[in-house]
C-alpha cells in the first residue's frame, strides 16, 4: 500500500514543502527512512513506532520505506515525526485517505502519542499558504504563533490520535485563530527609562536621532559616564513594529528556538547585548547547519556590544557585509541560507586602556600609541559604517546633585514615532522602513541637496578626508535630522549636525 501526506522544512527563513511518500510491501521487513535526513530524522523510527503503539494502534511488521522527497535537500529536526506516523497509517488503511492533500502536518511525537512543538512553525506556515493550501496541523504550542497567518486554516493538536479522528471525520478539530490587532499596543512599560540618566544631553540627543532613523551609534567614554546605561534605555524609546516587520522578527527567533513558549507575534523591537567573548559565528551565525546568530536575531531591533574593543577582531569584521547589505549570507558544505540582518548597532567603548584618556580630572596612564592601539581595534571600514561617534565625558557632581527633572522616555518615544511615521509614509512602496536602509538608488531621490548644503558637505569631505560610504552616511543622517524638524528639505544645520556626529573622522584628520 502507498500513501503520500505533505508536510514542511526550513531553508534560511523559509518553509519549503515535503512530501513524505509512504510504502508498505506485505512482508517481513525493515523500517527505512530514506531522502537526506539527519539523524533526528533517522531516529524517527523509535519515536514513530511507539507513538503509534501507545495510541491504541497496531504498527505494521512489514517492511516500510520513506521517502522524503525532494530527496536532494537536507532535512533535519524532528518535524517530520508527525507526517511519517501519518503516513504509516493511511498505507495501512488505518485512517482516510480522501482529503489528506488538503492538509500539511509538522510535530515532533513523544513514546506516549503526544504532540511536541517544534522550531519554525511560523515560516512553514506562510509557506503554505504560498503553496496554495490551506490547512496546516500543529502543535497545540505552536498555535498561537501560527495563528496569526490569516488565510489558513490551524488545526492545533495534543496527540497523535486527535488528528486520527479528525481524518476519520470521527471528531472535528476546531481551528485556531489570533487576532493581531489586540497584540500591538503602544502602552509598552519598562523597568528603565531616560529620566533616570543625568546629563549627557548631547549623548541622550545623539540616541534620539539614531532611534529615529535606525542609525549605527559608537559611544566612547571613561568608566562610569553612562555609556552603558544609555544604551541599556534604548529600547524604550524604539517606535512598535510594523506587522510585516513582526512577522520577519518571529520567523527569525522561532527558527533559533528563541521564541516562548505560546507567544505568537514578536511586537517589541529585539535588544541584543551578547559577551564580548562571543565567537564570530555565534555572532553572525553558521554551524554545520547554519542558524541564525546575533546580528540576526537584533533584525529590525539593537545590537548591542557593550566594551566593544575588547570583542576578536575577527568578530568585529565579520560584521561590516552584514551592517552594509542588512544580509548575512552563510555558505557551507551542506547547502547555503540568507539571513536577514537590518540591525541598529550600539557600540560602547573606553577611550583606552585604562579608560581615563577622556577624564580631565583623573590622568590617563596609557601613552598615546597604547591609547592608538586600543582604538584601532574598531578598524577604519568597521567606523565608516557607524553614522553616530560620540565621546562622552564624566557627569559633574552639580548635573547629580540637583532637582531638575530629565525628559521621560515615554516623550522621547512620541517624538521618535512621529519621524518614523514620516519615513514610513515616504517609502511605503519601496520595503524601506528607516532612512538607514536607504541605498544609492534612492540616496539622490530623497537626499538633495542644495548648492548651500553641498558647499559645506563637499568642505567636509576634503578637510576630513571622508569616504563615499562616510559620505552617503551623513547625507542620510541629515535626511533624519529633517524629518525629526518635520522639514522636507536637508537644511545646512542638518549637514553640519551630521558632520559633527563623526568625531572619530575629525580625530584622525
Amino acid at each position: 500500500m502507498f500513501s503520500k501526506v505533505k508536510s514542511c522544512g526550513i531553508i534560511g527563513i523559509d518553509g519549503y514543502l515535503i512530501d513524505v511518500e509512504t510504502d508498505i510491501d506485505f512482508r517481513e521487513g525493515t523500517f527505512d527512512i530514506v531522502g537526506l535526513g539527519d539523524t533526528a530524522v533517522k531516529e524517527a523510527r523509535e519515536r514513530v513506532r511507539s507513538a503509534i503503539k501507545n495510541s491504541g494502534f497496531e504498527f505494521p511488521e512489514d517492511k516500510i520505506t520513506i521517502n522524503l522527497a525532494p530527496a536532494n535537500v537536507r532535512k533535519e529536526g524532528s518535524v517530520l515525526d508527525l507526517p511519517i506516523a501519518l503516513g504509516i497509517l493511511g498505507a495501512s488503511s488505518k485512517i482516510k485517505l480522501d482529503n489528506i492533500g488538503d492538509y500539511v502536518f509538522v510535530g515532533e511525537l513523544s513514546l506516549n502519542g503526544g504532540v511536541k512543538p517544534v522550531k519554525g512553525t511560523l515560516s512553514m506556515a506562510i509557506q503554505c499558504l504560498h503553496e496554495g493550501i490551506k490547512k496546516i496541523v500543529v502543535p497545540i504550542d505552536n498555535a498561537k504563533e501560527v495563528g496569526v497567518v490569516s488565510g489558513i486554516e490551524v488545526l492545533p493538536i495534543k496527540n497523535i490520535k486527535e488528528i486520527i479522528n479528525h481524518l476519520n471525520e470521527i471528531e472535528e478539530i476546531v481551528p485556531y485563530h489570533v487576532e493581531t490587532e489586540s497584540l500591538f499596543n503602544d502602552d509598552i512599560s519598562y523597568d528603565v527609562d531616560f529620566a533616570d540618566v543625568k546629563g549627557q544631553a548631547t549623548a541622550k540627543r545623539a540616541l534620539e536621532v539614531a532611534a529615529s532613523g535606525g542609525h549605527n551609534c559608537l559611544l566612547i567614554g571613561s568608566p562610569g559616564s553612562g555609556k552603558t546605561m544609555l544604551a541599556k534605555r534604548l529600547p524604550t524609546i524604539l517606535p512598535p513594529l510594523t506587522f510585516e516587520e513582526s512577522l520577519e522578527v518571529t520567523k527569525i527567533h522561532s527558527i533559533a528556538g528563541t521564541l516562548s513558549p505560546n507567544k505568537s507575534l514578536i511586537v517589541n523591537r529585539p535588544f541584543r547585548s551578547p559577551h564580548h567573548t562571543i565567537s564570530n559565528i555565534a555572532l553572525i551565525g553558521g554551524g554545520k547547519y547554519p542558524k541564525p546568530g546575533e546580528i540576526s536575531l537584533a533584525h529590525y531591533g539593537v545590537l548591542f556590544l557593550d566594551e566593544v574593543p575588547e570583542f576578536s577582531k575577527v568578530a568585529l569584521e565579520v560584521l561590516r557585509q552584514p551592517l552594509e547589505d542588512g544580509n548575512i549570507s552563510i555558505s557551507r558544505v551542506n547547502g547555503s541560507v540568507e539571513y536577514p540582518a537590518k540591525t541598529t548597532l550600539i557600540c560602547a567603548a573606553n577611550p583606552c586602556k585604562c579608560g581615563n584618556y577622556l577624564d580631565e580630572k583623573v590622568p590617563c596612564t596609557c601613552t598615546s600609541r597604547q591609547v592608538s592601539q586600543y582604538m584601532s581595534k574598531l578598524s577604519g571600514p568597521l567606523l565608516d559604517r557607524i553614522d553616530i561617534q560620540i565621546e562622552m565625558n564624566p557627569v559633574k557632581y552639580k548635573e547629580l546633585d540637583n532637582d531638575i527633572i530629565e525628559e521621560s522616555s515615554s516623550a522621547i518615544r512620541k517624538r521618535v514615532i512621529e519621524t518614523r511615521k514620516i519615513q514610513l509614509e515616504r517609502y511605503k512602496k519601496l520595503k524601506i522602513y528607516s532612512n538607514s536602509q536607504l541605498n544609492g538608488r534612492y540616496l539622490n531621490k530623497f537626499c538633495k541637496l542644495d548648492s548651500d548644503c553641498k558647499s559645506l558637505i563637499k568642505n567636509a569631505f576634503d578637510k576630513l578626508n571622508l569616504s563615499a560610504r562616510a559620505y552617503s552616511r551623513i547625507l542620510k543622517l541629515a535626511r533624519t535630522l529633517a524629518d525629526m524638524e518635520q522639514s522636507e528639505n536637508i537644511k545646512q544645520s542638518n549637514i553640519a549636525e551630521a558632520i559633527q556626529y563623526r568625531s572619530l573622522d575629525r580625530k584622525r584628520n
